[in-house]
């Protein structure tokens, strides 16, 4: 696998999620719902303003972090992946780190510009790209859009089971979005076959480390 296979995935996911968004923002209105299959997935817009799922980080200064902590990643990911390749590490290990890497820089994108190029979706007001007026925010401060939403299961759970018995439960509750996704498939398949992938590059380093010693011997 080559290093402009990396750029290809990553920009692949980018323009996937990142046009998905543009058009989320400018046709929906904040808690918009179209249902796609009935009882197990919409399309449900909403914002978060930090970690991927809606999850939150310290106000505005963690936001400000949070954002920067992204970038940092992103870059150092790029760095990191062209060292992978370089050292012919497992196909599989630098799909998924193309995926990981792809969705980090998709929310890192809301994060940085959404703030300076949309308006905020206010009522029932779909945003508008570049507003006359300015956007919602500034740089850093974008939100990061949200749209895919499963609720596989909605409804009364049974009496008999402890301490949640005969409360309301949906799950999937999450709302996320194609950056998010990406980067949960990548990091659950290198968990799933991190032997697979890690221990094919430790045999062929130690297969090349045995054939230098040969040499050298000779």
């Amino acid at each position: 696998m080559k290093y402009r296979h990396v750029i290809f995935i990553v920009a692949l996911i980018l323009i996937i999620d990142q046009t998905l968004k543009f058009w989320i923002k400018t046709h929906m209105f904040m808690q918009q719902e179209f249902i796609i299959f009935p009882n197990w997935f919409r399309i449900h817009f909403i914002e978060n303003e930090g970690m991927a799922y809606g999850l939150k980080f310290g106000g505005d200064f963690g936001k400000i972090l949070l954002t920067l902590f992204r970038l940092v990643a992103v870059v150092i990911g790029f760095v990191y992946m062209k060292k992978l390749v370089k050292e012919k590490y497992n196909t599989g290990l630098l799909v998924c780190g193309s995926l990981i890497l792809a969705g980090a820089a998709g929310n890192l994108i809301d994060s940085m510009f959404y703030g300076l190029i949309f308006n905020d979706s206010v009522g029932y007001e779909v945003a508008k790209f570049l507003p006359a007026g300015g956007g919602y925010g500034s740089f850093l401060h974008g939100r990061v859009v949200d749209m895919l939403y499963f609720p596989i299961y909605e409804g009364y759970l049974p009496k008999w089971i402890p301490f949640k018995g005969g409360d309301y439960f949906v799950f999937f509750r999450p709302v996320f979005n194609i950056a998010d996704a990406a980067i949960s498939v990548g990091v659950i398949t290198i968990l799933l076959f991190q032997k697979r992938f890690f221990g094919h590059h430790l045999q062929h380093k130690t297969a090349g480390q045995a054939v230098s010693q040969d040499h050298a011997v000779e």
